[in-house]
């Protein structure tokens, strides 16, 4: 038995060392390909750290350095301004065509909110599509502000879900207003039932918001045009 054991292990380990010297006589022909492809990895790796480090960085920096001018003219209300620069500065619309991604995702939100004041609302609703941003009170002002420019191309089925998107992302002190330009929405598609029902839903949920408190209006006057 001790016999056969000894055969057994011995079987064992020679096929051990032959799996063994086939993988270094694998390695001895392959080897200048195997380090071929290491060292390539390496230098690509190298090269994406070099171009983050001494292009997209400084890019960005430089970027955001340019949208001061803006936000300042946005804060001020002078949205024009903010959007297309005044001749010495540049505008969110600049900023982004010289510097794309590199400017931000909020510059995608501010310039939708300029072109959504300034009326141009299919432009509006191009770059708010362009917002990713992950923050919930700017993704929902984002669909919100769409649903707005929606409602200024007339396309009130559209404006409907970007409202109902922005009242769905958080629950906090804007869902309010988010809600009821919704229900106003759904009195404009016919839709009275629906805005019934989300007008009640303020009033239940939000009495204390500006919008509970003026929401009894618009549930009486659907209740008495029924």
């Amino acid at each position: 038995m001790a016999t056969k054991t000894k055969d057994q292990n011995e079987l064992q380990q020679e096929k051990i060392n032959q799996t063994v010297s086939k993988t270094e006589q694998l390695y001895n022909e392959n080897k200048a390909a195997f380090w071929g492809v290491i060292i390539g990895v390496i230098a690509l790796g190298l090269i994406i750290l070099a171009y983050q480090q001494f292009i997209t960085k400084p890019k960005m920096a430089e970027a955001q350095e340019q949208m001061y001018p803006a936000e300042a003219a946005f804060r001020a209300g002078n949205f024009e301004a903010a959007l297309n620069g005044d001749g010495n500065t540049l505008g969110f619309a600049e900023v982004i065509n010289e510097y794309g991604s590199k400017a931000g995702k909020a510059a995608y939100l501010y310039a939708g909110i300029c072109e959504l004041q300034t009326k141009n609302y299919s432009e509006a609703v191009n770059y708010l599509k362009k917002y990713t941003g992950k923050d919930e009170i700017l993704s929902a002002r984002a669909a919100s502000c769409m649903g707005d420019a929606y409602v200024g191309l007339g396309d009130y089925k559209a404006a409907l879900a970007q409202f109902e998107k922005a009242a769905g992302i958080a629950d906090n002190a804007f869902t309010a207003g988010y809600l009821l330009k919704a229900a106003v929405v759904c009195e404009e598609l016919g839709q009275k039932d629906k805005a019934l029902s989300i007008y009640k839903q303020i009033k239940d949920k939000y009495p204390q918001s500006i919008e509970g408190y003026d929401v009894d209006k618009y549930i009486g006057r659907i209740e008495a045009a029924e």
